[in-house]
């Protein structure tokens, strides 16, 4: 269901991947404005995996098969808008290993560098979390470069804690940086 998020991000809205899927023009633009947000992040040096831009038909077979995931029960996508346009996006994934079936690992979460600030990656993040938790998700997991503190302090005030921390193994060009390992357990209560 369509949200407000409230807060810095009013105005916004976070869409689930069936309602944006079921909107024709929604969906027929969605892969090329997420290739737009992610290719000008990882131009700017954001660390989403590449170290090159992804190409426009990389980024559609990506959130592809996240689609169909959704569409099995094994994912979530979200997508925020400001007016009609898309801003941000992220998405989990069930891991595929039988015995890690329960878990989901957090990715792509990013945000257009123009609406940095508005408080989007907090509500995608946090609308992400709760979609793992009504799918009953136990472990909701995610990495994230080292040097990438605003990421890891939102995380950390959304309840993720660090499990651990793989140090200068993150290489970018001649650059290492950390890789550190962050979850959030809804198997234990919450204090």
């Amino acid at each position: 269901m369509d949200q407000g998020t409230g807060g810095a991000a009013a105005g916004a809205v976070i869409v689930d991947a069936l309602e944006l899927m079921s909107d024709p023009r929604r969906a027929a633009r969605f892969a090329g404005e997420a290739h737009r947000i992610l290719a000008d992040l990882v131009t700017a040096g954001a660390a989403l995996g590449w170290v090159e831009p992804p190409g426009p038909d990389e980024v559609a077979r990506l959130l592809n098969g996240v689609v169909d995931a959704v569409r099995a029960g094994d994912a979530a996508l979200r997508g925020a808008y400001l007016a009609d346009r898309l801003v941000g996006l992220g998405y989990w994934q069930r891991y595929a290993r039988p015995t890690h079936r329960p878990h989901a690992d957090l990715e792509k979460l990013a945000v257009a560098a123009g609406a940095h600030g508005l408080g989007l990656g907090r509500a995608l993040t946090a609308a992400l979390v709760e979609d793992a938790r009504r799918a009953g998700i136990e472990v909701l997991t995610l990495d994230a470069r080292g040097d990438n503190t605003r990421a890891l302090g939102l995380y950390a005030s959304l309840g993720f804690t660090e499990y651990g921390r793989l140090p200068r193994f993150v290489a970018v060009g001649e650059r290492r940086y950390d890789k550190v390992f962050c979850m959030l357990d809804f198997r234990t209560p919450a204090p």
